[in-house]
């Protein structure tokens, strides 16, 4: 996919985000001075193995995240002209599910198990839309359609438990887009359901993202998966971006050795020979502990002595493309 240019103002705009959390062992730094722009109707990957930090980012947008026992600072942290970082919790409430709409990786713990489908579509929409019962069923149906759910006056009725796991997920996308957000945000969406529904799932909210012009920020480990869904990649380690650049760019020309490492781990359909898949040596520093210099260090093939001993900036390298790495400086 060939990267969308940016023009305007960004939507959503992140500088310096710093996300920790005090626990009994010490201080977790889950991000440490993540800064991004995402412009409008632009779809943005943010990519990484499970602890990276990625969610955490996304969810911080949002100020989703528990304070205490976390912690979040930044130099600025921006939805249009409201400064979501000093925004009071009544603010918040009026644009998520309204401006902003996230979508999580498992369906069942987000709805309600309780409530009838119908009832918890609309009571968003008659909360931030001003709608009436009757309206917002109708509404509830008109969207359920959207998504590709058929019967939708008999999905209306049902609860979470007598539907499949990609039935759930589609009526969690209705959800999200019911209000017609600016921005979507969907961690994880695809994780829990198998391969071929993964893939309607995707295809789905970009469309929807087309037709509607939202802004979107794809979360997920599998790099593969933003391949044809994202304008931009961030690829995050450790809580750091490593690498940054528009999607052909981080395919075609990979900077970062981690990134390099996640492709070579995605499975090739067009190989004739059955080989073992490329797997990345060691792990994750833990976040309490997060070794001087470069934090992949002790996992890079190309790691010498500079990279234990000092941490590289991100830095633009070619035009629109940023990474932090020694290698190749």
């Amino acid at each position: 996919m060939k990267a969308q240019v940016n023009t305007g103002e960004p939507v959503l705009s992140v500088d310096g985000l710093k996300v920790s959390f005090s626990t009994r062992d010490g201080l977790v730094k889950a991000v440490r001075d993540v800064s991004f722009d995402l412009y409008p109707s632009e779809a943005l990957g943010i990519v990484g193995e499970s602890g990276c930090g990625k969610s955490v980012s996304a969810l911080s947008t949002m100020k989703l995240v528990d304070c205490p026992p976390g912690i979040i600072e930044a130099r600025s942290l921006r939805f249009n002209d409201m400064d979501i970082l000093n925004a009071s919790e009544k603010k918040m409430r009026k644009i998520r599910g309204n401006s902003i709409s996230m979508i999580f990786q498992d369906p069942m713990t987000c709805l309600n198990p309780v409530l009838s489908i119908n009832k918890q579509m609309c009571e968003t929409m008659r909360l931030h839309m001003g709608l009436s019962k009757e309206e917002a069923t109708d509404r509830a149906i008109d969207l359920l359609g959207k998504v590709g759910i058929t019967a939708p006056e008999l999905r209306l009725k049902s609860y979470p438990h007598q539907l499949s796991g990609g039935i759930r997920q589609r009526i969690m996308i209705a959800m999200a887009i019911a209000c017609k957000p600016t921005i979507l945000l969907a961690d994880e969406p695809t994780t829990a359901l198998d391969v071929t529904i993964q893939d309607q799932i995707l295809r789905l909210m970009k469309d929807l993202a087309e037709e509607l012009q939202m802004a979107t920020i794809l979360i997920t480990h599998n790099l593969g998966a933003v391949a044809g869904f994202a304008h931009r990649i961030i690829v995050m380690y450790a809580g750091q971006v490593v690498e940054m650049a528009d999607s052909d760019s981080i395919f075609d020309n990979p900077l970062h050795p981690y990134t390099s490492g996640l492709l070579a781990s995605i499975p090739r359909v067009d190989e004739t020979e059955q080989k073992r898949l490329f797997s990345i040596k060691g792990k994750l520093p833990s976040p309490i502990f997060i070794p001087e210099g470069c934090a992949f260090a002790q996992r890079c093939i190309y790691a010498f002595e500079k990279c234990t001993a000092h941490s590289p900036v991100l830095e633009e390298r070619n035009p629109g493309h940023f990474v932090s790495c020694w290698k190749g400086e």
